[in-house]
């Protein structure tokens, strides 16, 4: 991985039926009690009435942490009972019964036995229900909740909290299977990360809050993910041990992490105030679709798309994001335009199988976030770069990561299908709005950008000097156009020194934003 800006950040992070689109940012969810995190911090304007210019309409988000959809008063017809008041009842029952077994456990709070090991081993098509008020409780000695590698578990209307996961582990699905499906369920005060993914999960209206590391990391070793769908969740507080201050540069935060998934469906979501970024999808992911979220207060980007490919962004209500890391940065004298939406090393690439053979970031409403979207290209990483922060791996157009080395590497095609690209992006119809008076900076929190840096290693790269960074700029089908601007922007081009105003950022040899409008300040 990397948001890296050259030698910035390293790390090997480990990681239907439609639902109306969410576009309204409302109040806050409720803390929870626990005392771990408590509600998220705070941040002036957070969870106000959206702007009447959303494309969609007003909408509500997901309040489901707030709000729990109830589960059944009473055991399903054939359902086995688990018994709150006996320890360990719900792993010794789920031993004794055959796969497809449904459980219902009853109010109360359920323990597993006292050892970190002692986790839930589902067997295939098994489902567990919660009555309203159960609570699986790991009383921070119990490391994962559910494990194995059962297919088709079913995990609804239940509070898995206080479980002690391992940096980069998970608690519920802990060994990634597939096809779980994770619905109305409360995640929450975990360490490590709230839920692991398997191929054709699908998490729906289920809250995922206040956990260690991550609200879900989506990881597979060497397998990729397909098929996966978030949907209507409320994803929210995550990386309370704020791990990037543990571990600079490790980029392993956020509310969500994904690696190596190839399809996945994103929407109608509540993904606000993690401690890091809101979703993060790192190391080549495919055909993402982005759509109805809306990302709140979180304390880094919104969304980050790295060394990633083919992905649709779209009717997305995106505010008051990236405040915190964007400061940061900028109080140390950093010049680079970090942005609430960050595409690294990430394009459209048509040899790649997806739904679209673009990024398109389109009828987007960006209000009040610290900058907008940069798209950056590192000259220095490719496969077998040691600038490569995704080390040992290569993009999906080369299967032998040992060709990508001289001499062959400086010829075609491997000059090109060696390196993670920042092309084919469609950047429309979009409403940016700034106002510095809400977001309280002077300078570099008005940032648009596309750019690359100065290629210098290792000494048998291709990509040395400025190759990139005219590829990126001029080269590579990297375009805005048709949309709104209101306040203050500005707009970065080829390298961090290079700052153009809104005139010279559409004239020659830039071109860019036909078709667009700027306001020097939002009247309404």
């Amino acid at each position: 991985m990397g948001t890296d800006t050259g030698a910035k950040r390293r790390h090997r992070a480990w990681r239907a039926a439609p639902l109306v689109l969410a576009l309204l940012a409302a109040a806050g969810c409720d803390s929870g009690g626990d005392g771990d995190r408590g509600a998220p911090d705070a941040r002036p304007g957070s969870g106000a009435a959206p702007s009447a210019s959303s494309p969609a309409g007003a909408r509500s988000v997901a309040r489901v942490c707030a709000d729990p959809a109830a589960g059944p008063g009473k055991a399903p017809a054939g359902a086995v009972t688990v018994d709150p008041g006996v320890v360990g009842d719900l792993a010794a029952k789920t031993r004794k019964n055959p796969p497809h077994t449904t459980f219902w456990l009853r109010p109360g709070r359920h323990r597993l036995d006292p050892d970190r090991f002692a986790q839930v081993v589902p067997k295939e098509g098994n489902t567990y229900l919660g009555a309203p008020g159960a609570v699986l409780d790991g009383g921070r000695t119990n490391q994962y909740a559910f494990g194995g590698t059962a297919r088709d578990v079913t995990i609804g209307h239940l509070t898995v909290q206080k479980f002690a996961a391992p940096h980069d582990e998970g608690v519920v699905n802990h060994d990634s299977a597939d096809g779980w499906v994770i619905e109305h369920a409360t995640i929450q005060y975990n360490s490590g990360a709230g839920l692991m993914a398997g191929a054709r999960q699908k998490v729906s209206a289920s809250c995922l809050r206040g956990n260690g590391q991550y609200g879900m990391n989506a990881y597979k070793g060497d397998d990729s993910i397909t098929g996966l769908v978030l949907e209507g969740n409320e994803i929210t507080g995550n990386n309370t041990g704020d791990w990037e201050r543990r571990r600079p540069g490790c980029g392993c935060t956020g509310g969500v992490k994904f690696w190596a998934v190839d399809g996945a469906d994103i929407r109608g979501n509540w993904v606000h105030d993690n401690r890091g970024t809101g979703l993060w999808a790192d190391t080549n992911n495919n055909d993402f679709r982005v759509e109805g979220n809306v990302f709140e207060a979180n304390d880094g980007a919104a969304l980050i798309y790295e060394t990633s490919y083919n992905a649709v962004v779209r009717d997305n209500t995106i505010r008051h994001n990236n405040w915190v890391e964007g400061r940061r940065y900028a109080d140390r004298g950093d010049t680079f335009p970090f942005a609430t939406v960050y595409l690294s090393e990430s394009g459209g690439e048509p040899r790649v199988e997806a739904r679209t053979d673009r990024i398109e970031v389109y009828r987007n409403v960006f209000e009040d976030n610290w900058s907008g979207i940069t798209l950056w290209e590192n000259a220095d990483r490719f496969c077998n770069s040691p600038a490569n922060t995704s080390s040992g791996d290569c993009t999906l157009l080369v299967e032998d990561v040992d060709r990508c080395a001289r001499p062959g590497i400086a010829t075609a095609p491997l000059y090109s299908d060696c390196r993670w690209k920042t092309q084919r992006v469609d950047i429309h119809d979009n409403r940016f709005t700034l106002d510095t008076s809400v977001v309280d900076c002077t300078e570099m929190c008005d940032r648009m950008a596309v750019l690359a840096n100065y290629g210098t290693y290792p000494d048998w790269s291709p990509y040395q000097g400025e190759l990139v960074a005219d590829a990126i700029t001029s080269g590579q089908h990297n375009r805005w156009h048709d949309n709104t601007y209101a306040g203050p922007w500005k707009f970065v081009v080829h390298d961090p020194s290079r700052v153009l105003d809104f005139g010279q950022w559409r004239d020659a040899p830039y071109r860019q934003d036909a078709g667009s409008t700027l306001r020097a300040r939002d009247g309404g």
